[in-house]
Protein backbone atom coordinates (compact mmCIF):
# COMPACT_ATOMS: atom_id res chain seq x y z
CA UNK A 1 0.00 0.00 0.00
CA UNK A 2 1.25 3.69 -0.82
CA UNK A 3 0.26 6.11 1.36
CA UNK A 4 1.10 9.58 1.86
CA UNK A 5 0.35 12.46 4.61
CA UNK A 6 -0.56 15.84 3.52
CA UNK A 7 -0.77 18.95 5.60
CA UNK A 8 -1.43 22.80 5.22
CA UNK A 9 0.84 24.82 7.75
CA UNK A 10 -0.29 28.15 8.22
CA UNK A 11 2.34 29.98 11.04
CA UNK A 12 3.52 26.12 12.47
CA UNK A 13 0.00 25.01 13.25
CA UNK A 14 -1.51 22.40 10.77
CA UNK A 15 -4.44 23.14 9.39
CA UNK A 16 -5.50 20.55 7.42
CA UNK A 17 -4.48 17.32 6.82
CA UNK A 18 -5.06 14.08 5.23
CA UNK A 19 -3.53 10.41 4.57
CA UNK A 20 -4.77 9.52 0.80
CA UNK A 21 -3.88 6.02 0.16
CA UNK A 22 -2.99 4.10 -3.30
CA UNK A 23 -3.03 0.32 -3.48
CA UNK A 24 -2.79 0.36 -7.39
CA UNK A 25 0.01 -1.00 -9.50
CA UNK A 26 0.79 1.68 -10.80
CA UNK A 27 4.49 3.45 -10.85
CA UNK A 28 5.78 5.38 -7.75
CA UNK A 29 5.70 8.20 -10.16
CA UNK A 30 1.91 7.89 -11.12
CA UNK A 31 0.87 6.82 -7.20
CA UNK A 32 2.29 10.38 -6.44
CA UNK A 33 0.87 12.31 -8.73
CA UNK A 34 -2.58 10.43 -8.18
CA UNK A 35 -2.67 11.08 -4.80
CA UNK A 36 -1.21 14.67 -4.96
CA UNK A 37 -4.53 15.00 -6.98
CA UNK A 38 -6.74 13.95 -4.60
CA UNK A 39 -5.36 15.72 -1.82
CA UNK A 40 -5.58 19.24 -3.97
CA UNK A 41 -9.16 17.87 -4.72
CA UNK A 42 -10.30 17.38 -1.22
CA UNK A 43 -8.27 20.75 0.03
CA UNK A 44 -10.20 22.61 -3.12
CA UNK A 45 -6.37 23.86 -4.13
CA UNK A 46 -5.36 23.82 -7.36
CA UNK A 47 -2.81 21.20 -8.26
CA UNK A 48 0.71 22.94 -7.54
CA UNK A 49 3.96 23.18 -10.02
CA UNK A 50 7.05 21.25 -9.21
CA UNK A 51 9.52 23.38 -9.04
CA UNK A 52 13.46 21.97 -9.06
CA UNK A 53 13.87 22.41 -5.23
CA UNK A 54 10.35 20.37 -5.23
CA UNK A 55 12.09 17.42 -7.27
CA UNK A 56 15.30 17.50 -5.52
CA UNK A 57 13.81 17.47 -2.10
CA UNK A 58 11.45 14.50 -2.76
CA UNK A 59 13.96 12.60 -4.56
CA UNK A 60 16.15 13.12 -1.25
CA UNK A 61 13.38 13.00 1.48
CA UNK A 62 10.49 11.78 0.14
CA UNK A 63 8.79 15.04 1.41
CA UNK A 64 8.63 18.39 -0.40
CA UNK A 65 6.75 21.69 0.36
CA UNK A 66 4.72 23.92 -2.30
CA UNK A 67 5.19 27.38 -1.37
CA UNK A 68 3.38 30.75 -2.79
CA UNK A 69 5.85 30.02 -5.73
CA UNK A 70 4.19 26.32 -7.02
CA UNK A 71 0.96 27.94 -7.08
CA UNK A 72 -0.69 29.83 -9.77
CA UNK A 73 -3.78 30.89 -7.69
CA UNK A 74 -3.33 33.22 -3.79
CA UNK A 75 -2.89 30.72 -1.46
CA UNK A 76 -3.67 31.17 2.58
CA UNK A 77 -1.28 29.44 4.39
CA UNK A 78 2.48 28.76 4.31
CA UNK A 79 2.55 26.02 2.64
CA UNK A 80 1.31 22.18 1.59
CA UNK A 81 3.64 19.46 2.58
CA UNK A 82 3.51 15.92 1.34
CA UNK A 83 5.59 13.51 2.38
CA UNK A 84 5.49 9.36 1.61
CA UNK A 85 4.58 7.24 4.90
CA UNK A 86 4.60 4.11 3.96
CA UNK A 87 5.29 2.30 0.04
CA UNK A 88 5.13 -1.15 -1.51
Amino acid sequence: MFRMWAKIIKSNHILKDICPEDGSADTRTHKVFHTLNEVCHKFDLATPIWLDINISDFKRYNKTRFTRDSFIEAIDFDYLEIQIIEED
